[in-house]
């Protein structure tokens, strides 16, 4: 397989674990009625909640308007044409993958934004009086692709200077 068609696999299954998530939740079980005073406690630390997050991944960059909330719809649509431009050139399996998981992970805020005009966060994490941002899979999927991405910019040069003195 190659590495391309392993990044557009990687988005088409993040994109595909988003919605299905978020649509079990919204739906199945009927946390977009229940508005937010939707919670499902599963531990101690971790909790199913319904949070309407109108800014990009884990609450940053709040949109207080219809403008704002465009805006970044408009700005994460460009900059997953970048990132599926850059994907149509990887040569390297991680940095695919990488680019697969955020572009995934993008487009599944994306849908959301434009169907409701805000995306829809679930998981909250917190423990000693402290909590963690309320996010979803696609935000999982943004994080651990740029992570991905960072991984193999450290690597590649080690990789280059390697096979360079051969």
């Amino acid at each position: 397989m190659t590495p391309r068609l392993a990044g557009v696999l990687m988005a088409a299954a993040s994109l595909a674990a988003d919605q299905a998530s978020k649509n079990w939740l919204l739906y199945g079980l009927d946390f977009k009625a229940q508005g937010p005073l939707a919670r499902i406690p599963v531990t101690g630390f971790f909790d199913v909640v319904m949070v309407w997050n109108r800014g990009v991944s884990y609450g940053l960059f709040q949109a207080g308007s219809s403008f704002g909330t465009w805006f970044l719809t408009g700005f994460s649509i460009v900059a997953t044409l970048a990132l599926s431009w850059w994907l149509s050139t990887a040569e390297r399996m991680f940095l695919a993958l990488g680019l697969g998981l955020v572009i995934g992970g993008a487009i599944g805020n994306v849908i959301d934004r434009a169907i409701y005009g805000a995306v829809a966060d679930f998981f909250h994490f917190y423990a000693f009086g402290h909590d963690w941002y309320v996010f979803n899979v696609a935000d999982v999927a943004i994080t651990v692709g740029v992570m991905a991405l960072l991984w193999d910019s450290f690597v590649r040069p080690q990789e280059t200077q390697s096979s360079g003195s051969r």
